[in-house]
């Protein structure tokens, strides 16, 4: 799952309207946050965001696969990979990614 420094500096450029994302290194790949709340992978300099029934049609219509962390088994998980041209346009991503945090939130257990 590495990701290599250059492209999650890229991520977090093109993120940076959105404000307060922070990233934290996790099992060769990156975890993305927004005040605290988990909404995004890095893995094999593939970005992939939080999906829920909200948004997921985003990125089935794009034709985008869900975050597989184990080539050789099964199972994924409910991060789908950023289509590239979303992913080029800092606007299309905070977009995209605002969605992604609201995902995340509606799923976060409450306290």
């Amino acid at each position: 799952m590495k990701a290599t420094e250059a492209f999650r500096s890229f991520v977090l450029d093109q993120l940076e309207e959105i404000g307060d994302v922070t990233s934290r290194s996790m099992f060769g790949g990156v975890g993305l946050y927004h005040r605290g709340v988990f909404f995004g992978i890095i893995a094999r300099d593939v970005l992939y965001l939080k999906v829920d029934e909200g948004n997921r049609s985003d990125y089935t219509r794009a034709g985008m696969k869900p975050f597989k962390p184990y080539r050789d088994r099964p199972g994924t998980m409910q991060y789908y990979a950023v289509p590239l041209a979303v992913l080029e346009s800092a606007m299309d991503l905070t977009t995209w990614a605002r969605k992604a945090v609201a995902a995340a939130e509606r799923g976060a257990p409450r306290r």
